[in-house]
């Protein structure tokens, strides 16, 4: 498999695994990556929170990450995640919004939906929001 992009899986019970991988396809209730010892993996999507796709493992300890929106492209909706353990992030999604308003996000067709981060100075070059982890998203008004 090799695994070419850096990850970063965020569990709902609060771990966190470093690992790769390529071409990701959210399969019917699994997905299938490489941790750090290029070992393949079966991670089941109802245990995660998020994905993060990164530049690098180390990140950067002493960075202050931007919260604030800067800018804006016509294509991109600015939306402030909040998840149900209670932690918030904010971020754009290219593109139509994949939900349909006044829909709980569980019953979404799809699994997830990919974040854009605020900062484009951040570690996190785009983030993979599991739905099932998701308490509510808000649209913000540029």
């Amino acid at each position: 498999m090799q695994g070419t992009e850096k990850i970063i899986l965020r569990f709902v019970d609060g771990k966190m695994m470093k690992g790769f991988v390529s071409d990701l396809k959210l399969a019917e209730d699994h997905l299938f990556i490489e941790d750090e010892t290029r070992q393949q993996l079966k991670v089941r999507l109802k245990e995660l929170k998020a994905i993060f796709f990164v530049k690098r493992f180390e990140g950067n300890p002493s960075y202050q990450e931007k919260k604030i929106f800067a800018g804006t492209h016509p294509t991109m909706k600015r939306v402030l995640v909040m998840f149900k353990d209670g932690e918030n992030i904010t971020g754009f999604i290219d593109g139509a919004i994949p939900w349909k308003k006044g829909f709980f996000l569980e019953t979404m067709q799809e699994k997830g939906f990919y974040l854009l981060p605020v900062d484009q100075d951040s570690n996190n070059q785009k983030i993979l929001v599991v739905a099932t982890a998701v308490r509510d998203v808000a649209m913000i008004d540029p």
